[in-house]
């Protein structure tokens, strides 16, 4: 069986985030440790959560990213079990959750985006809004999680998924931000994403993919996501 990247990282790592961000209510010492990367915030940023239909004025669009990106289709939701093995913190978090890609806050935008430059490149973008307290809490408590353990299995349906996971330096944007490398192995191939997560006042910006593809575009994602309409 062979998963595209993006397709890999919604129908794993964010499956734990989605199981973790339904727990939002619990706290640890742990998440309360978490080192959140903060920096120092510049521009206006809104002081009540964003709308979906605001969120999705704020997505990058093929223009924003240049030559060679085209838009994804939206794919049809897929609801199957997930079970995580080898992380007790993200199994404390969960229980089970349905697969999709989907993070548990009440107003979400998101667009995918495939580069014709390199084979199977392809970059996602997700926003959420929320009060700032409720995304910064759920936030540190995702990231410390997962940060927690190296390496663990989730199984989605009854697809085994090996995941191994590097924290990474962040960008400094936004009051808080996290940055890491998943690969994801399934039936013996792999495939490397990168997630970098800022949070800027009640928006959250995740842009997850090809390493170098998030690299180049997780500024302009911040900076549209903040933008006043």
């Amino acid at each position: 069986m062979r998963l595209r990247p993006t397709a890999l990282f919604s129908l794993a790592a964010v499956s734990v985030l989605a199981m973790s961000s339904c727990s939002a209510t619990a706290s640890t010492a742990a998440a309360d440790k978490a080192a959140a990367s903060p920096a120092r915030s510049t521009g206006d940023k809104p002081a009540s959560p964003l709308s979906a239909g605001q969120l999705q004025e704020r997505l990058l669009t093929a223009a924003d990213l240049g030559r060679g990106y085209t838009v994804k289709p939206v794919r049809e939701a897929r609801h199957e079990k997930v079970t995580v093995v080898g992380c007790p913190a993200l199994e404390k978090l969960g229980g089970e959750a349905a697969a999709g890609g989907v993070l548990d806050f009440p107003r979400r935008a998101s667009v995918s985006f495939a580069y014709t430059g390199e084979a199977d490149s392809e970059v996602s973008e997700d926003l959420y809004s929320d009060s700032a307290p409720k995304l910064s809490a759920a936030s540190r408590r995702i990231f410390a999680a997962m940060a927690s353990c190296p390496a663990y299995r989730v199984t989605i349906g009854s697809t085994p998924v090996e995941v191994a996971t590097e924290k990474v330096p962040a960008p400094r944007l936004g009051e808080e931000h996290w940055s890491q490398t998943l690969t994801f192995t399934v039936s013996g191939r792999s495939s490397v994403v990168k997630q970098t997560a800022v949070r800027t006042g009640t928006v959250l910006v995740v842009v997850s993919g090809s390493p170098g593809l998030v690299d180049a575009h997780v500024h302009k994602a911040v900076s549209t996501a903040r933008a006043a309409t």
